[in-house]
């Protein structure tokens, strides 16, 4: 049986919610996926990108607590971060709402 994401360290209820909206529901499909695949279907789906959430996820799939996240080490995460809000394209939050409305009703893309 699949476990839910919030089995994950770090990541609770409205983890699970934004990650079942962007198409991954069980810790197993994230942790297939990595932090990097994983975060950018979340903010595919219309979750809006934020630092901590992220590094969260990071040191969650290494089974670390979110605040061990220091030094040269979160610069390097904060460089991944910032890559993948770019990949999105630029600030076309108008697309990303509509793709996750899209996504919600079962019409949306698929990746």
């Amino acid at each position: 049986m699949p476990r839910p994401v919030s089995d994950i360290p770090n990541l609770g209820p409205a983890s699970e919610d934004g990650f079942a909206r962007a198409g991954i529901h069980s810790a197993e499909e994230l942790i297939a996926l990595g932090p990097d695949a994983a975060y950018l279907r979340l903010m595919r789906a219309g979750t809006k990108p934020h630092f901590i959430g992220y590094y969260a996820l990071v040191m969650g799939l290494q089974g670390r607590p979110w605040n061990d996240c220091r030094g040269a080490e979160k610069q390097a995460l904060r460089k991944r971060f910032d890559a993948l809000k770019a990949s999105l394209g630029g600030n076309d939050k108008g697309r990303l709402r509509l793709e996750a409305a899209l996504d919600e009703i079962g019409v949306g893309v698929r990746r």
